[in-house]
């Protein structure tokens, strides 16, 4: 009975196959980038094996090899989305101080990135439309990642509290519902219908909450 296993000597090297894994890994994050770009034009459901092979000038087959199925392919692109939104928003808000300028710094930076995908088109947002009324594992993907950015925003909301920069009776899930609605507004209203100073309107709205949630909300708006 011959052994499956290849002599010592004609098996790669450690180092050749390091190389493999190095090469097939760019090439997975190029496609990736693709789709990403595709995904923000045509939103998910105009992701596809064949548009993306066409869109990186590879084979049907060469991309298949690399996620295996349209959903495979559809939850990678929501993951590496979440995975750059962290990157965006969320790491560089967390060098601010905790309370009140964490949570200016999650919303400036949440803002800043929706106003730069006013030409492309926030995955979030488009994949809610998209997948609102399905179930499965596409979009269990893109809610958990949108939930996963809320459990830290809500977060910050507390800690406001628990240090005094926000009212005791302050609400968390209702502030947050409200920050989220402003950038969802903000996406509408500027990408939409074009409403010139829709950021100057989202950034005034962000404050009029914090003066409604703040210790003295009179004071706040008296000045």
């Amino acid at each position: 009975m011959s052994s499956s296993f290849a002599p010592l000597d004609s098996q790669p090297s450690a180092r050749s196959i390091g190389r493999g894994l190095h090469k097939g890994q760019q090439t997975k994050a190029h496609i990736l980038d693709a789709a990403l770009h595709l995904a923000s034009q045509a939103g998910l459901e105009g992701l596809s094996i064949g548009a993306l092979a066409a869109a990186t000038g590879m084979s049907k087959s060469g991309v298949f090899a690399h996620f295996g199925s349209r959903e495979e392919l559809q939850i990678s692109v929501i993951r590496e989305y979440h995975q750059r939104f962290e990157q965006e928003v969320f790491f560089p808000a967390m060098q601010a101080p905790r309370g009140l300028p964490r949570l200016r710094a999650l919303f400036d930076l949440w803002m800043k990135r929706t106003s730069v995908e006013l030409d492309s088109g926030c995955i979030y947002i488009s994949g809610a439309v998209e997948f609102d009324d399905r179930s499965g594992p596409v979009r269990d993907a893109l809610a958990d990642s949108v939930m996963v950015w809320h459990a830290a925003m809500r977060r910050t909301i507390v800690q406001c509290r628990e240090r005094g920069d926000l009212r005791a009776d302050a609400d968390e899930a209702q502030l947050l519902f409200e920050v989220h609605g402003l950038i969802l507004a903000l996406h509408y209203e500027a990408r939409f219908l074009r409403v010139d100073g829709a950021l100057q309107l989202a950034r005034q709205g962000f404050e009029n909450v914090l003066t409604r949630y703040s210790i003295a909300p009179a004071l706040e708006s008296g000045r």
